[in-house]
């Protein structure tokens, strides 16, 4: 092997190497963004569980009350 030939192919390992370290670097932004996404996705999930549970129980609330007022009429 002559020397033109593994400085070309130090070359190509070089430029592949670069590109799997870029490639590498978006991919770990891309997760770590997807990571707080989800995380705030949780949350208003959690949020949006609990105001449906209220919801939930103020009509049952008004339901009771309104059986009540009808067995008193």
């Amino acid at each position: 092997m002559d020397t033109p030939d593994v400085i070309a192919q130090l070359a190509r390992l070089t430029t592949r190497v670069e590109t799997l370290i870029e490639r590498v670097r978006l991919l770990s932004d891309e997760n770590r963004s997807l990571r707080q996404q989800q995380e705030t996705i949780v949350v208003e999930r959690a949020q949006l569980l609990s105001k449906n549970e209220q919801a939930r129980s103020r009509v049952e609330a008004m339901i009771a009350r309104l059986k009540s007022l009808e067995q008193h009429t």
